[in-house]
């Protein structure tokens, strides 16, 4: 562990990408406690305040402390997507290595369903989800992890095609081991590695889409200080005050970069051939 760590801080990207989700992983934990004022605070003689002395980031069109909001809205906006591609990751790689350890006809139906999935873009999909379910934070949650399964299976499936043919999968078929043990006990955590490094890149793209979502009023509903709906509430009032909108787009746009600068670090110390 200390010698991947060490091996991710050597690599720029890797490092880059370690130390703007560590700062978002540190706004999570710790952002309620960082916040110098309430979220929810209302106050009409401090609205379309520029950053200075008293708030940092200055203020929106109800007086309230960017800087705050930020800080509580980063548990709802990292916190959603990390589970939401938690959720797309466990269903697609069950799916995918369960595909490949069928095999024949039961592959083939699987696959081509996912393909059929895949084929619907998936800001289109998590849309659909969402308007079936209803708008809320979980609906969204939801259709999210449910848009990103299909790639996750396909990802999955074909690393766990080599896994398939390794000795260990044959003996315990010889064993008489239930499907669902082999796919569970025996594959599963043998195709970790690749899952781990798609996971969190995908993190990057789960925020964007948790965010759009938000941003189109079908995610978190005010006044939740959800980045996403942030920037849609600032839009009206980006000419009194600009900042309301460049905090959180910036906010959504370092956590993304970071997040895909961390995958592409995690790929390459965990790429055997390097």
């Amino acid at each position: 562990m200390t010698e991947s760590l060490g091996r991710l801080a050597r690599s720029p990207q890797g490092l880059l990408g370690l130390v703007l989700v560590s700062l978002a992983l540190l706004a999570v934990c710790f952002g309620p406690w960082l916040a110098p004022h309430s979220p929810e605070g209302l106050a009409p003689l401090a609205r379309y305040r520029s950053p200075g002395p008293e708030f940092w980031l200055g203020t929106d069109q109800y007086g309230r402390d960017i800087l705050s909001r930020l800080l509580y809205g980063a548990r709802t906006t990292i916190v959603m997507a990390v589970l939401a591609t938690a959720l797309g990751t466990v269903i697609g790689a069950v799916l995918g290595t369960a595909s490949a350890f069928l095999g024949g006809r039961a592959d083939e139906a699987i696959m081509r369903t996912v393909d059929a999935v895949m084929s619907i873009p998936g800001l289109l999909l998590a849309l659909l989800i969402v308007n079936l379910l209803g708008k809320s934070s979980l609906n969204a949650l939801l259709a999210v992890g449910i848009a990103f399964a299909p790639g996750m299976a396909r990802v999955t499936r074909s690393v766990a095609l080599t896994v398939r043919k390794q000795d260990y999968v044959g003996a315990a078929v010889a064993r008489g081991e239930s499907g669902a043990y082999i796919v569970l006990r025996e594959m599963l955590p043998n195709v970790v590695a690749p899952i781990v490094v798609e996971m969190t890149i995908r993190v990057a793209f789960a925020v964007m889409l948790f965010a759009t979502l938000s941003f189109l009023g079908l995610g978190a509903q005010p006044p939740a200080p959800e980045w996403g709906l942030m920037v849609a509430e600032a839009r009206g009032f980006m000419h009194r005050n600009p900042w309301m909108l460049i905090w959180p787009s910036a906010a959504i746009a370092l956590v993304a970069i970071g997040f895909n600068l961390l995958g592409d670090g995690l790929r390459d110390i965990l790429n055997p051939r390097v």
